[in-house]
């Protein structure tokens, strides 16, 4: 069974930083892409950005471009958001994703998702 286990969210300053991370199981974690996407209060999902299955190239949204990274061990199943210089408007629950392929199709799934809330 495909698993994604976000951790790391919480409360944080103006300016501060935080580091998330999503925990893979039931696949092969190595093989596959993955993403980081939020949703804040009354609005639609937002993609962040995304990894390479080897981590060797990644892409942002523009609107956290230059604040937060994304990297992946792959000898940990694990892969890592790092925010920076963070904003009230960055307070949402992050969620990770990846797609699988299944029955000759992609399938998606996604964590339960981690609330980030931004707030002095």
């Amino acid at each position: 069974e495909v698993q994604l286990v976000e951790s790391g969210g919480g409360l944080v300053r103006p300016g501060g930083s935080l580091r998330l991370s999503c925990a893979a199981s039931g696949f092969t974690f190595s093989s596959y892409a993955m993403s980081w996407y939020r949703q804040a209060p009354g609005k639609k999902r937002e993609f962040i950005g995304i990894i390479t299955s080897t981590g060797d190239n990644t892409n942002y949204s523009d609107s956290v471009k230059g604040r937060f990274t994304i990297s992946r061990d792959n000898g940990k199943n694990t892969v890592y958001l790092q925010m920076a210089s963070l904003n009230p408007e960055d307070t949402a629950v992050y969620y990770c994703y990846t797609q699988i392929p299944w029955s000759g199709d992609w399938r998606d799934y996604w964590g339960q998702g981690t609330q980030v809330t931004v707030s002095s």
